[in-house]
């Protein structure tokens, strides 16, 4: 009984140095921060180089977004009817926000990934580090999945992504919505029994394995699925499908083995502060 009184007084002193040392930390961070902007000046710069003017933070972002267009995009665009698709407008807007942007990579990963090496220093969600073979292998069964040859076909698309919130809940704007070129929705956002306020058309449906509908009849016909792979078993995850795999359990169960035995000895540490 003294040695787990010992043990106990021992972990308080120890979780209070460490509460008050990220709290120093902290405080002194903050400091810091304070004094670099009040005593440095920031440059930023866009794509081409050029110096960014005050208006945008270190970043490169516009620091204050408003309904206005620039005037160039203001006057570019002037004499195009309200809803009528508007070409290059998404890019030159995103490019007023945001100067360093560019569009060097295509949207969706083909054979010619691996020359995009920016992507290939990073690993997910940031890039594709050490995906190269499982890439591959999926891609040569996949590579036909595309657009629509008439969507591909169209110098102008519009598009829109529907939220899996419930703002649209009693709206009646599934008709709106279904006028749009592309319609994208996100997880396992619901459809049928919707479509008077979301709409009955799915171009492209993104999610994680997380986030997917389990069932093939869920999705809808004709929709693309793109996966958004943010870790390595993602990508893994859709092999295992397009190549209609079994997952191996085994590797799995030692996994959730490691998981309960780390779970047992946190409840074990929460067990012996409690009392405190």
């Amino acid at each position: 009984m003294g040695l787990l009184v010992f043990v106990r007084n021992l972990l308080l002193a120890l979780c209070l140095f460490l509460v008050l040392g990220f709290l120093y930390y902290s405080a002194w961070k903050l400091h810091f921060f304070q004094w670099e902007d009040s005593n440095s000046v920031v440059l930023s710069f866009d794509s081409a180089g050029q110096t960014l003017g005050s208006e945008y933070d270190r970043l490169g972002f516009l620091l204050k977004l408003d309904s206005k267009l620039p005037v160039e995009l203001a006057t570019k665009y002037a004499n195009f009817s309200e809803g009528a698709c508007k070409p290059g407008y998404a890019s030159a807007l995103m490019t007023a926000i945001f100067p360093r942007f560019s569009k060097p990579a295509p949207m969706f990963l083909d054979d010619s990934f691996r020359k995009w090496a920016r992507i290939r220093e990073f690993v997910p969600p940031f890039g594709i580090k050490g995906q190269d073979n499982l890439i591959k292998a999926i891609l040569s069964v996949t590579k036909q999945y595309r657009l629509t040859p008439a969507l591909d076909s169209l110098s102008c698309r519009r598009c829109i992504i529907v939220g899996n919130g419930g703002v649209l809940a009693n709206k009646s704007l599934g008709s709106r919505i279904d006028d749009y070129d592309i319609v994208v929705r996100l997880n396992s956002a619901p459809v049928k029994g919707f479509e008077k306020d979301v709409g009955s058309k799915t171009t492209l449906r993104i999610t994680y394995p997380e986030g997917a509908m389990q069932r093939p009849e869920q999705y809808e016909r004709d929709s693309l699925f793109v996966l958004a792979g943010f870790k390595w078993q993602d990508f893994k995850w859709l092999k295992y499908i397009v190549y209609k795999e079994r997952v191996s359990w085994t590797h799995n169960i030692q996994r959730e083995k490691e998981f309960l035995r780390k779970l047992v000895k946190a409840r074990v540490i929460t067990d012996l502060t409690s009392g405190i």
